[in-house]
């Protein structure tokens, strides 16, 4: 038994005949008897009966098309219902970020909003990058790091860059690197370093320093918190890689672009595509766009403490 059925029967039971119901359905009198008969296999009772020419409801058919109708405006309720909640423009939105991602996007989202915005739910999750998609399991939007030449995100997500941001080499203000406009993977491959514990992407580019520079990288510390890494490396602990918009400034630190490898990271935001159905979805995706320009573009203020992703 099904709604496509029982609306047949209702039809039926007001037009007299299976033509009428055909022509009012917009399909074929067969196509009507056997819906009507893979109904009647669900019902102990008969539902129709001959008269004359015509096929006619009998009394337990009557009662079913009764039950029709309010099967019918119970449908009709939970559509509209639906259609409100789709058409929701303050409805909760659940955005999860890496942690560097989400100190620096969860202000700009946050400031300054309207009564009528989305309700807005922010987690943070620090997992490797083939992890990410799994998340949007649990969240409506997912901020996600990114890596070239690492596998594309699975088609069951749906992807928005919101930027590509360039991975800089972080040294002591005094380090005498740090007079240089830029630095290539020779000038930094002799020096201890700081990086991310295996599995995290910033490890592919570490990893590509090392290739360029045809020799293996002195790794004493493994720390996957920015602020960390940090006050390690003003502290002369060594050089660390570190994104160049979504990390907090250190008076004791400069970052020096890269040259000679792809030292960039992509952000994105993931989500399943039925959930941009919603409105409110949409609107924190317009959201997160706009905050990403605004980030790129030097008008946010510094993020707060930051993870490594």
């Amino acid at each position: 038994m099904n709604e496509r059925q029982l609306r047949i029967l209702r039809e039926l039971g007001e037009l007299g005949s299976v033509t009428a119901v055909a022509e009012a359905l917009l399909m074929t009198p067969s196509a009507i008897s056997q819906q009507l008969r893979l109904l009647q296999r669900s019902i102990p009772v008969p539902l129709t009966e001959r008269d004359g020419r015509r096929l006619v409801l009998t009394d337990a058919g009557r009662v079913l098309a009764g039950a029709a109708i309010e099967v019918e405006s119970a449908l009709a309720r939970a559509r509209h219902c639906v259609d409100d909640f789709v058409d929701e423009p303050a409805g909760e939105v659940s955005v999860a970020a890496f942690h560097s991602a989400a100190a620096t996007f969860f202000p700009v989202l946050l400031r300054g909003r309207a009564p009528a915005a989305p309700r807005l739910s922010l987690a943070d999750e620090d997992v490797a990058q083939d992890h990410f998609p799994r998340l949007t399991r649990d969240y409506d939007l997912v901020v996600a790091h990114h890596l070239a030449h690492t596998p594309p995100w699975p088609r069951t997500v749906t992807a928005t860059t919101l930027l590509s941001e360039p991975l800089d080499v972080a040294l002591p203000a005094g380090h005498p690197l740090a007079r240089a406009a830029s630095l290539t993977p020779r000038d930094v491959a002799d020096q201890p370093w700081i990086t991310v514990h295996d599995g995290f992407p910033l490890m592919a580019t570490a990893d590509a320093i090392a290739t360029a520079a045809n020799r293996r990288l002195d790794i004493v510390h493994r720390v996957n918190e920015f602020t960390v890494v940090a006050e390690i490396v003003a502290a002369g602990g060594g050089l660390a890689l570190m994104p160049r918009w979504t990390t907090r400034p250190h008076p004791a630190l400069v970052l020096r672009p890269l040259t000679g490898v792809h030292a960039v990271r992509r952000i994105d935001v993931l989500h399943r595509p039925e959930r941009a159905a919603r409105r409110a979805v949409r609107t924190v995706l317009d959201e997160l766009r706009r905050a990403a320009e605004t980030i790129r573009t030097g008008d946010n203020p510094a993020p707060g403490p930051a993870g490594l992703p």
